[in-house]
């Protein structure tokens, strides 16, 4: 079965649900890219979310239209890739934080040095660094161009997925909005028992 390529309107939902349901989803830059394993959700009222203080030239994107990148520089060093969610004039991400490798591999190695395919995506810089995606992508749609993200195969409806407190974070750390696929062996942090829920 073909996959399909996620509306607009798959975004313009609660950034939870949008969080969870992108897990199986398929994440490709002209034609590199994988299977996305962990996400994380944030949202306006949450302490941890850029847009929690209002809107400025870093986060504009995310009181926009939803189903854009929201893609921003961290430390300096690495970029990340955040699909904004919820109705315009609600700022809401989902940040992208781990992917299992499945198309243009070979590109993905050519742009990271490592060693085994479970390093090329497992952590949301490593994402961004190995779909070759920059600041020149915010803003960008990701329900055409050249990034785009497509629906669940027919496998990955029954597969479990697990919830767990963010990682990295100072605020905000006791919400359970960190999404990841059971059993994958590509996500940026092991699943420990503490902690998480269904």
């Amino acid at each position: 079965m073909k996959r399909l390529i996620l509306p607009e309107s798959f975004y313009a939902r609660d950034v939870r649900t949008v969080a969870r349901e992108l897990i199986g989803c398929k994440l490709t830059n002209k034609g590199v890219g994988g299977l996305i394993v962990e996400t994380e959700a944030y949202s306006s009222d949450d302490p941890a979310c850029h847009a929690s203080r209002g809107m400025t030239a870093r986060n504009k994107v995310m009181f926009g239209p939803p189903g854009r990148a929201y893609v921003y520089l961290s430390y300096g060093m690495h970029h990340l890739l955040n699909v904004v969610c919820e109705d315009e004039g609600r700022p809401a991400g989902v940040l992208i934080r781990a992917l299992e490798p499945t198309d243009g591999i070979k590109k993905m190695f050519e742009r990271r040095a490592v060693a085994t395919p479970r390093q090329l995506c497992n952590g949301p810089g490593k994402v961004a660094a190995a779909l070759g995606i920059d600041l020149t992508y915010y803003g960008l749609p990701v329900y055409r161009g050249r990034l785009k993200i497509y629906n669940r195969a027919v496998d990955w409806q029954n597969q479990g997925i697990v919830a767990t407190p963010r990682i990295g974070i100072r605020v905000g750390t006791r919400r359970k909005w960190r999404y990841c696929a059971a059993g994958s062996n590509f996500l940026s942090q092991a699943l420990t028992a503490k902690g998480a829920g269904k």
